[in-house]
């Protein structure tokens, strides 16, 4: 297991550098999150070269990772107008996320969250991490773990909304890995849905 606690504290650690406000003003939060994502994907193969094998491309899992990711962003859409009636803060506090793109090159930002930052995440978070605890705790607790730790490392950012957000989105890629077993559809559903709900089609 120290293969798997070690690369889940390095990965605590960037997520608090990139979002407490004690450390997050003294980087740009775009770069520190590509370096993050290259790390992540760094260990991910280093650590457990059978990971390229969870890649199985064919047009079938192509259609299921975009399906998905228009899926997640309705299910955020309804999220957003129920939680604006339960919560004063809820809009505030989505606010504060979508401000973090302000001033950046979209292009940019694009190309980073289609082909780093999407990628990594899913090929750590469930490639590695999901994947390693299955072999220990079964499927669904590897699941749970896995969702728990990948929702608690965005508490840094002491914004709940975001930590929600972390929580559903965890719970979705990890029931897509958990019965597809291939990274493929999760890569392009988190890629794409990142891109449509940071920039294409924010939900405002």
């Amino acid at each position: 297991m120290k293969k798997l606690i070690i690369p889940v504290h390095i990965a605590t650690v960037l997520w608090f550098l990139m979002f407490s406000p004690w450390t997050s003003q003294f980087f740009n939060f775009w770069i520190a999150m590509a370096i993050s994502a290259t790390i992540l994907i760094t260990i991910s193969l280093t650590q457990r070269k059978s990971i390229l094998e969870q890649f199985d491309f064919n047009w079938k899992a192509i259609a299921f990772g975009l399906l998905s990711a228009v899926v997640l962003w309705m299910v955020f859409y309804l999220g957003d107008f129920f939680s604006k009636m339960l919560f004063d803060f809820a809009r505030p506090q989505v606010d504060s996320i979508y401000a973090m793109k302000e001033g950046q090159n979209k292009i940019l930002l694009i190309l980073g969250l289609l082909f780093i930052i999407g990628p990594a995440e899913e090929i750590f978070w469930r490639g590695y991490v999901q994947d390693r605890l299955i072999g220990k705790y079964g499927e669904w607790k590897a699941l749970i773990i896995t969702t728990f730790i990948y929702a608690l490392v965005h508490i840094w950012s002491f914004n709940f909304m975001l930590v929600m957000a972390a929580l559903i989105c965890g719970i979705f890629w990890g029931l897509m890995y958990r019965y597809s077993k291939n990274l493929v559809p999760l890569v392009i559903s988190h890629a794409v849905w990142d891109v449509a709900v940071f920039i294409l089609f924010p939900i405002m």
